[in-house]
């Protein structure tokens, strides 16, 4: 449940998928035929090389300890490590995998959010994956909560006029819909769930004082409960994100957001209320960082 449309603000609007799909894409078997005197297109299988096949694991795990001890340095003098420069300006970056780079970007929190970001395109993708989990959290709906969000994402130029569409986006007549009273409280019995995970970055755009970084999300939205009316469902969305330097920290300008990319669903059985609610309140969220 969030707010995102073509200049940053919108309004909610519904995703849903499904189907069957498998991992590795497609699955294709060589099957090898027993060996005979005619030969089976392969030639006779021949002894195994013992110390051959030992010397090459053995060479195997020495290659994969030495490349996590690359992946991890820099990373353990508990700052932000490894170079900050900013990038180019105007440099436009292509895609690139999210992957682990030994760097710590975030050195520490503004309440429950991240801050302190590297002012380099590792810490703009930071800043906008954490920002948008706040984004699209339940706390959002809650007035008291949404002003401090409010104030710890954006950028202080902007703060004012936001808390005010927000206000206006979040009106009584939303949370009633969505089954929440004023305070943005489920009704006893209930729990409102509204959980975002990243699962990719992308920066569009990176300048010493801007970025736009785009963040594909999934996420599990609704009212878990007895006869709920808007039952939790998973959705997958794309959130953009344009960012500015601020007070050696990067905030949040604007955004908007867009459906998909979006799998096609597994025929897992999904799980009853109860489970849900438990999941929501046991399992803590977590701070994103490359």
């Amino acid at each position: 449940m969030s707010l995102g449309d073509e200049d940053g603000y919108g309004n909610d609007s519904g995703r849903s998928s499904d189907g069957y799909s498998t991992l590795g894409g497609t699955r294709q078997t060589r099957t090898r035929l027993p060996d005979g005197q005619g030969g089976d297109g392969y030639g006779p299988r021949r002894p195994a090389r013992k110390s051959r096949s030992l010397f090459t694991v053995i060479g195997v795990v020495v290659l994969l300890l030495a490349a996590i001890a690359f992946a991890n340095m820099g990373g353990g003098d508990g700052g932000n490590g490894g170079d900050n420069t900013p990038g180019s300006n105007g440099k436009k970056t292509g895609s690139a995998p999210t992957a682990p780079t030994g760097t710590k970007p975030v050195t520490g929190k503004n309440g429950e959010i991240a801050s302190g970001f590297a002012h380099d395109e590792q810490g703009a993708q930071s800043a906008a994956a954490n920002y948008s989990v706040a984004l699209v959290s339940a706390d959002i709906l809650k007035p008291a909560q949404r002003a401090q969000i409010v104030r710890q994402v954006f950028v202080t130029g902007r703060v004012k006029e936001l808390e005010t569409k927000f206000n206006q986006a979040y009106s009584k007549d939303f949370l009633d819909k969505v089954g929440l009273d004023e305070s943005g409280t489920a009704a006893e019995g209930m729990t409102y769930v509204s959980r975002t995970a990243p699962v990719g970055t992308k920066v569009a755009q990176f300048a010493d004082s801007s970025a736009t970084v785009e963040v594909w999300c999934t996420g599990v939205f609704g009212t878990a409960g007895v006869g709920s009316t808007s039952p939790v469902s998973n959705d997958w969305f794309t959130m953009t994100l344009r960012l500015q330097w601020e007070s050696n920290d990067w905030k949040v300008d604007s955004f908007s957001q867009k459906d998909g990319p979006a799998p096609v669903n597994t025929d897992r059985t999904a799980s009853n209320a109860d489970e849900i609610a438990k999941a929501v309140e046991e399992y803590g969220g977590f701070t994103y960082a490359r």
